[in-house]
């Protein structure tokens, strides 16, 4: 462990500035006040001003009692005297990110490819000049010049927000319709690395019947707003947990009851159930899917070694993996999503290898590449360090994602949607890839944040997008069942209350005004 203080008068940036340090250190702490630190091994004294028409930021990286610093960095840039004050702030901790990654650059000689971006979405920043209109020469330069992010990550980011177009040629124009995400709390087991909320089906969180009860009732609730306010579902995505951890005759009678409430089912662009478990998949589950017109779904091996799959408690084999993904197809499901994790427990490039030569035996329409990221509340988080949960190094990981972008430009898939997180290995990111017109447009309308998802169930967050200003409110339904049960019916008049402002006054002003502008 290592202890790096960043010494500034001025706090106002110190989330910002404080994420990025563990970019460069596997495990380090970090502080940040005005005031020197002596217990640090690291000191890194940060200054950032506003000037009369523009802003200078400077830093000085110095070891614990020295004097003389290892590495110094300075960076001005001029604004407008008369520019907006956001845009100013805006500019003075793009300054101060600059020097601070800069200085740790030189002391480590690591280079972050996504510069000074910590952020989930770094898409957005792209689709938010091509909405403006700025020409791709310029808002590549913008990304490079603003954000230090590397012409690699920026060709990422182009192919993305294309393909995310193509997907959806309305993107930009669909805030008046919402995503509906279901939340079902129950797994078979909890992943070692998990941090959804998810509960043991046979566990104390109350009866599966009690949930499903208080969610039916969050369901019509919910669809009947929808109904009688005429705001148009645009995808519906079952998650969790496991949805299909429930039986057969549950998810009929919940797949029933969404047609039932729901507007507009028959034309919801794409309905997803994350089928994830492969030991929760049975013959009757897929028909029911069929029935109702579920027509994506995910089923997730993370990987096709089997001690990693002990040691990360899935309890599922590589060979149950195999057999329900053609189980599935038989079924007639013909887009199917596969999860891949690189930098599980004690694997390497050579097991990667493995897993991507599996996958190319079953050729899902869909592959999401995620990069193990460290949760907090996680088990492998808690016992980090020990050897059963030993990760493969920065340069070995970043050797497994290079490899999942030449397999899947081997095999026809394109990147279409991207997300990072915190303490993500190699400060790398998850990568959605599909063949050409399969892929998830739940996927991308929840990363982009371009419409309201209403979640339902139990850990649902919602997130709702204004559909004039894009202002977004964000709203979580309680993760426990039982606390889910005591609940639901306030939670689901909250929700209520957010979409009457967002979009039921607005709706029937529009509606009456309709026949006199006839």
């Amino acid at each position: 462990m290592i202890n790096v203080h960043v010494q500034a008068a001025d706090a106002s940036f110190e989330r910002s500035l404080c994420n990025i340090v563990p970019l460069f250190f596997e495990e380090v702490k970090t502080t940040f006040s005005e005031e020197p630190n002596g217990e640090a091994d690291l000191v890194i004294a940060l200054d950032y001003r506003e000037l009369e028409a523009g802003v200078r930021a400077s830093a000085a990286l110095l070891a614990s009692g020295e004097a003389q610093p290892i590495a110094i960095a300075n960076y001005e840039s001029p604004i407008s005297s008369d520019a907006p004050r956001d845009d100013k702030r805006k500019l003075l901790k793009q300054a101060a990110s600059r020097v601070l990654l800069d200085v740790l650059q030189k002391h480590t000689g690591l280079v972050q490819p996504w510069g000074i971006l910590t952020g989930v979405r770094p898409t957005k920043l792209l689709h938010e000049r091509v909405r403006r209109g700025i020409p791709a020469a310029q808002a590549r330069r913008e990304l490079q010049e603003h954000y230090l992010i590397s012409q690699e990550k920026i060709e990422l980011m182009e192919r993305i927000v294309e393909r995310q177009l193509t997907a959806i040629p309305d993107l930009y124009r669909i805030r008046d319709e919402v995503s509906i995400y279901i939340g079902i709390p129950f797994c078979p087991t909890k992943c070692a690395y998990c941090t959804f909320p998810a509960y043991d089906i046979n566990g104390r969180q109350g009866s599966v019947n009690g949930f499903l009860f208080g969610l039916h009732e969050e369901m019509r609730a919910i669809g009947e707003w929808l109904k009688r306010n005429d705001v148009r579902i645009t995808t519906i995505y079952y998650g969790g947990g496991t949805p299909t951890s429930i039986t057969a005759e549950e998810m009929d009678a919940m797949y029933s009851l969404m047609y039932e409430v729901f507007p507009n089912v028959d034309d919801v662009r794409e309905i997803t159930v994350e089928a994830g478990r492969p030991d929760t998949i049975t013959p009757e589950k897929l028909a029911v899917m069929q029935k109702w017109g579920v027509d994506r779904i995910s089923i997730n091996p993370q990987s096709y070694i089997q001690e990693t799959l002990e040691v990360i408690g899935r309890h599922h084999t590589v060979e149950e993996t195999i057999r329900k993904f053609e189980l599935a197809r038989e079924c007639g499901m013909d887009n199917i999503n596969m999860d891949l994790i690189i930098g599980l427990p004690n694997e390497g490039l050579p097991e990667f290898e493995h897993t991507l030569s599996e996958t190319a035996n079953l050729m899902p329409e869909s592959l999401t590449v995620h990069t193990l990221s460290f949760k907090r509340a996680s088990e492998m988080t808690r016992h980090r360090g020990d050897q059963k949960f030993k990760v493969a190094d920065r340069d070995e990981i970043t050797a497994m994602m290079r490899r999942a972008v030449e397999w899947t430009d081997e095999y026809g898939y394109i990147p279409y949607y991207l997300y990072r997180q915190k303490n993500i290995l190699g400060n790398l990111e998850n990568v959605g890839y599909a063949q050409a017109g399969m892929e998830s447009l739940y996927n991308i309308l929840i990363i982009e944040e371009m419409q309201s998802i209403v979640g339902l169930g139990c850990g649902a967050s919602s997130k709702f997008v204004d559909p004039a200003t894009g202002e977004i409110t964000r709203l979580a339904n309680p993760k426990e069942p039982k606390a889910y049960n005591d609940t639901y019916k306030q939670y689901t008049d909250a929700k209520i209350e957010v979409l009457e402002r967002l979009y039921g006054a607005a709706r029937r002003t529009q509606n009456e005004l309709a026949p006199t502008l006839a």
